[in-house]
């Protein structure tokens, strides 16, 4: 694996960033990192929705940062993506994800002619007829939804040689590879992105629930905007200046404290949520730390508020801590800046080598 490479390419709401990693003998080099701002409206609630605006941010991030190769992995998470947990009869895992349409209509909430497949195991059980049974993950997106992607990398001269998952992009990036296998803890990724946020829970990096909402640090900025009669721009500056503890200039501090509280408190809840079915779920083991990442994960507060709520203590996730940087051209201040955006494209990169 000397000298390979790869680039992670994640398509979010409100911008476009890459990772280039290469991968040594001993170690992974974050080789180059780069990011840049959509036009409101290209990216609905995770779904390209302008292929013409996708790519003309990412031809800027290509001729901006300087990537190496024009081959990429994309990952898609949103509404018209589904991760449920199935048990199918087994047989070789190739054969399966061929039967996967005439074996999982009645598991996904579209038709299965309209939607790209896959599935990945987690274990294998016996049914009580004595029968082998293979339980995994099912993933079921909508084909649509996933061309129109490939459509706008395509259109920025890129070739997408994998569609990824966001979901187990995040595991990769932020497993604790030292506790893989059996008896590893129990750990819930919370990657919050500015309209879509992924809860991934995993034991030892193999997934055992995914879900994506859709909600993410825009809604704050959003409700700051509506509630206290201001510009989109500057209610994203009001709530950045509250995470990092600064007072805002001619402007109720306690009113937007209120406003970005109440917001938060609901999205916590919803968080909460998800990780409750999961606890729900038969043969569920406990949480042992929920890890947080992602650009709407630095909202001030977020993380405290989590951990008193599941009782449990958060840790924000670190993607690059792992990783040897490389003459990224960025400096060690603005390293530490980006990477909780870093998460996902660098996850992506990873899954060249997994």
């Amino acid at each position: 694996m000397a000298g390979r490479s790869a680039i992670g390419l994640d398509i979010g709401t409100s911008g476009v960033r890459a990772a280039e990693l290469t991968f040594g003998k001993g170690d992974i080099t974050l080789e180059k990192f780069g990011q840049v701002a959509l036009p409101e409206g290209a990216v609905r609630d995770g779904e390209v929705v302008n292929p013409d605006a996708v790519a003309a941010a990412i031809k800027q991030l290509w001729a901006h940062t300087k990537f190496s190769s024009k081959k990429v992995v994309i990952g898609v998470a949103n509404q018209k993506v589904v991760v449920r947990q199935v048990d199918l009869p087994w047989m070789p895992l190739d054969e399966l994800r061929k039967s996967l349409p005439f074996q999982v209509q009645d598991f996904v909430p579209m038709p299965v002619e309209q939607a790209v497949l896959d599935f990945h195991p987690l274990e294998e059980i016996g049914a009580d007829n004595g029968s082998r049974v293979l339980r995994g993950l099912l993933v079921a997106a909508s084909r649509e939804m996933v061309n129109a992607s490939l459509a706008a990398v395509q259109q920025a001269g890129l070739t997408p040689v994998m569609v990824d998952l966001t979901s187990f992009a995040v595991i990769r990036a932020l497993a604790d590879v030292d506790h893989l296998g059996l008896g590893a803890p129990v750990e819930a990724l919370v990657d919050v992105g500015a309209r879509v946020t992924n809860i991934v829970v995993h034991q030892g990096g193999v997934p055992r629930f995914v879900r994506i909402l859709l909600m993410g640090g825009q809604d704050v900025t959003d409700a700051v905007a509506e509630r206290m009669g201001v510009p989109q721009d500057q209610a994203e500056g009001l709530k950045q200046q509250l995470g990092l503890g600064v007072a805002g200039d001619g402007m109720d501090v306690q009113a937007v404290q209120r406003v970005v509280e109440a917001v938060s408190a609901a999205f916590v809840d919803e968080i909460r949520g998800s990780l409750d079915y999961y606890l729900a779920s038969s043969g569920s083991a406990p949480i042992s730390r929920p890890v947080l990442t992602g650009g709407g994960g630095r909202l001030g507060g977020l993380a405290h508020r989590l951990q008193v709520t599941t009782r449990v203590p958060v840790e924000v996730g670190a993607p690059m801590k792992g990783l040897a940087v490389g003459r990224t051209g960025l400096s060690p201040e603005q390293i530490a800046f980006v990477e909780p955006l870093a998460a996902v494209p660098v996850g992506l990169a990873l899954g060249v080598a997994s």
